[in-house]
């Protein structure tokens, strides 16, 4: 087995103590590498594929298991193989939600109509015109305005365990068929990121609505940790929220509104080692200006106060890779860990190994090495042209391994 501190032909001393201990997280011996979610190749297996790869190890995900173990990437995950498991999925598997139809003047979605697009009308009529997000050469139409919105019509009730854990059981299969990783993880949708698609017309009240969204997750969570594996919270409402709010409100009351969402997360959370998840924002994934982009200052605080150990963010896109320095001013909690996107989905460029290797280092001397996993800025897949997100992979594994070198020197 190839070591991934020195790329020698066999561990390296420090690799074989690392292995030796529990805590697999932790860059302990070298800075570790993992990844925000979805990559290409499996993007096919969407709901319609489920019955048929559902009980036995889908080849699909089996290779893109391998290629992440071949890269280097220490914590993989499925490539959000199940990504039939989207907004319309959670419609269908939570009892008093329905889809009707949009009525005059309505959006099915808060991403469809924020400051930003105000801002920026043109750009935002030619992506929806050719229905992308991204602006990826060779994508296919996927994002045209909604027709349909999704509504809470009764009382929310969870029902999608069983499901859930099929799903479970196909990426088990697949990793033993795989082989070699030494730690897995993922996704699930948080409550506060569910209520940018899911609108309430039945409990009146903003903190009942979302806080009975995080009832009906409590047992997608649980199911994912049972099974052995790291349970990433996708969230990126904690800072695109603040764009999809008219008028503009204060910081103050931003925070107030995002507190209500954190407090729901952790209800749903409750009982789950915070050793077990890792929470991830996100200023969206979308090719937009992003000028109205909230400053990680303003919330940082807040996001500390979710119930994970490992905290992921964007950090490598070009209107947030300055944000590196606040961290020589904030303290970290004790015993927690940050993984900053070191590469980003926001661009086909890919990064060079000694920048990434900088922006890794910027981070280890703010924080301390060992509280340092290398990231990307979200899920790749679909946000970049296929053949370039393992490239960028590798240039994150590769950057990694400078960092390592350097910061572990003698």
């Amino acid at each position: 087995m190839e070591c991934r501190f020195c790329r020698g032909p066999e561990l390296c001393d420090k690799i074989k103590q690392h292995k030796d201990q529990t805590d697999m997280q932790r860059s302990e011996a070298y800075i570790r590498t993992s990844h925000c979610g979805r990559l290409p190749a499996v993007r096919a297996a969407t709901t319609a594929a489920r019955g048929a790869a559902i009980d036995s190890a889908s080849p699909q995900v089996e290779e893109v298991i391998k290629k992440q173990v071949q890269i280097g990437i220490d914590c993989v995950g499925d490539g959000e193989f199940w990504n039939g498991r989207n907004f319309l999925y959670y419609g269908q598997q939570l009892s008093g939600v329905t889809a009707r139809e949009l009525r005059p003047g309505e959006r099915g979605s808060g991403r469809e109509d924020t400051r930003e697009r105000d801002t920026f009308p043109k750009l935002y009529e030619d992506m929806d015109r050719v229905g992308t997000a991204f602006c990826v050469p060779g994508e296919e139409p996927r994002f045209f305005p909604s027709q349909k919105k999704m509504v809470v019509t009764g009382p929310i009730k969870g029902r999608a365990t069983d499901a859930v854990r099929r799903e479970i059981d196909v990426f088990k299969e697949a990793l033993k068929v795989a082989g070699g990783a030494e730690e897995a993880f993922i996704c699930v949708f948080a409550p506060g990121w569910l209520d940018h698609f899911i609108y309430d017309e039945h409990y009146g009240n903003e903190e009942e609505f979302v806080f009975a969204l995080a009832d009906a997750m409590r047992e997608e969570y649980r199911a994912v940790v049972d099974a052995g594996f790291i349970l990433q919270i996708d969230d990126p409402g904690v800072v695109t929220s603040w764009d999809m709010i008219k008028p503009e409100p204060s910081v103050q009351d931003y925070r107030r509104y995002l507190k209500i969402r954190i407090d729901a997360l952790n209800h749903a959370l409750a009982g789950i080692p915070e050793d077990r998840v890792r929470h991830h924002f996100c200023w969206g994934s979308w090719h937009g200006a992003h000028t109205h982009d909230l400053p990680l200052k303003e919330i940082i605080d807040l996001v500390f106060q979710v119930h994970a150990q490992t905290y992921s963010f964007e950090a490598g896109n070009v209107r947030h890779e300055h944000e590196w320095t606040i961290w020589k001013d904030v303290k970290l909690p004790a015993g927690k860990i940050i993984m900053p996107g070191v590469v980003s989905h926001a661009t086909n460029l890919v990064e060079h190994p000694e920048l990434i290797a900088q922006r890794i280092r910027n981070f280890a001397g703010a924080v301390g090495r060992e509280n340092v996993l290398a990231g990307t800025d979200c899920g790749l897949g679909t946000r970049v042209h296929d053949d370039l997100v393992w490239a960028k992979l590798s240039a994150l594994v590769e950057g990694a391994r400078l960092a390592s070198k350097a910061l572990w020197a003698g």
